[in-house]
């Protein structure tokens, strides 16, 4: 599958630039997954051995946060860019895709509309922006987000549930929409495989009579979500729906160093819509590349959400309101 980008809007660049940029490196993929991942063995080690104790909620809740940007190393894999070797990047992304709740066959299937029809309210519809079925809820949903558990409350709308009724043989409706009919029973099969190991995982824990392996493989997509929702949340939030110029409908902004790793460089969101061939680890220099022939960077999160906040306030009541993107005067399409 390739995404047609000729009806978007793309900043001009240098052909031989843009080649470069485009080189993938099982290396930088390698270094990237063996920091990410012994992040997680390291903090649900000081978990194990603290347990019982107050710590031991600290160090559970490190590595659930931590556990839950498994999100971008599926978006990165997804694109095949983490790794130059396919196999490297087919493998972490099934990896992945089990850690971040996301059944592998829908998610490639609704990634590429995502990127073919960003923020589309129409057919093909954007299922991956969770907030795009209902803009009025997104203040509220924001708030869940980045409560402990607060997916609960969501629950109707959770991708848990939607693997659990893929699994018992329910059409969702992003099924329907997203899924060709020859690619169902594989998202149906890989359903009941995640179901079984999650009864598994129950199971596991019962018979230990410990919280442990669910809290580790089950649980940190419910409690550890707080601050990757956070930050993946300014990637569309409050910008225009339904257009073809990734300048308004998705936002670049700049990070701290601990935070761009784990997210994979992706709060470069609207070069890497405009360039999705592009690794992550070359995206800051594809930004530097095209600043100026882009609107305003944010500086940061906060900076984000001080525009992000007052237009969700008034989606609320009028769900056609949009950010307005001032763009570069040469720029203006």
């Amino acid at each position: 599958m390739e995404v047609d980008l000729k009806k978007y809007f793309r900043c001009k660049i240098d052909k031989e630039v843009l080649k470069e940029l485009s080189k993938k490196s099982d290396i930088k993929g390698f270094q990237h997954v063996t920091v990410y991942f012994g992040l997680l063995v390291i903090t649900g080690y000081f978990a194990y051995i603290t347990w019982g104790t107050l710590w031991s909620l600290f160090w559970i809740l490190i590595y659930g946060n931590i556990f839950c940007f498994s999100n971008p190393l599926w978006h990165e894999t997804g694109h095949r860019t983490a790794f130059k070797t396919k196999f490297l990047n087919d493998f972490f992304y099934q990896v992945s895709c089990f850690m971040a709740y996301f059944e592998p066959t829908r998610w490639r299937f609704t990634h590429f509309i995502h990127h073919g029809n960003t923020y589309s309210t129409k057919n093909p519809f954007d299922h991956e922006i969770e907030y795009n079925n209902n803009i009025k809820e997104t203040p509220k949903r924001l708030i869940i987000n980045i409560i402990p558990f607060g997916e609960l409350i969501f629950f109707k709308h959770s991708v848990a549930l939607e693997i659990i009724k893929h699994a018992l043989g329910i059409k969702t409706q992003v099924m329907i929409d997203s899924i060709p009919e020859n690619a169902r029973s594989r998202c149906i099969l890989i359903s009941r495989i995640y179901v079984a190991i999650w009864i598994l995982i129950i199971f596991w824990s019962f018979a230990i009579s410990s919280w442990l392996p669910a809290l580790y493989f089950l649980l940190p997509q419910f409690y550890g979500r707080a601050l990757h929702k956070t930050v993946s949340f300014t990637q569309h939030a409050g910008l225009a729906r339904d257009v073809k110029d990734h300048r308004v409908s998705a936002r670049d902004m700049y990070l701290n160093p601990i935070l761009s790793f784990l997210y994979w460089k992706m709060e470069y969101h609207c070069v890497h819509h405009m360039f999705p061939m592009v690794p992550s680890y070359n995206l800051d220099k594809l930004h530097n590349h095209l600043k100026d022939q882009l609107p305003r960077t944010n500086t940061g999160l906060i900076d984000a959400y001080k525009e992000i906040i007052p237009a969700l306030a008034k989606q609320k009541y009028d769900p056609s309101h949009h950010i307005k993107i001032i763009l570069p005067e040469t720029q203006r399409v």
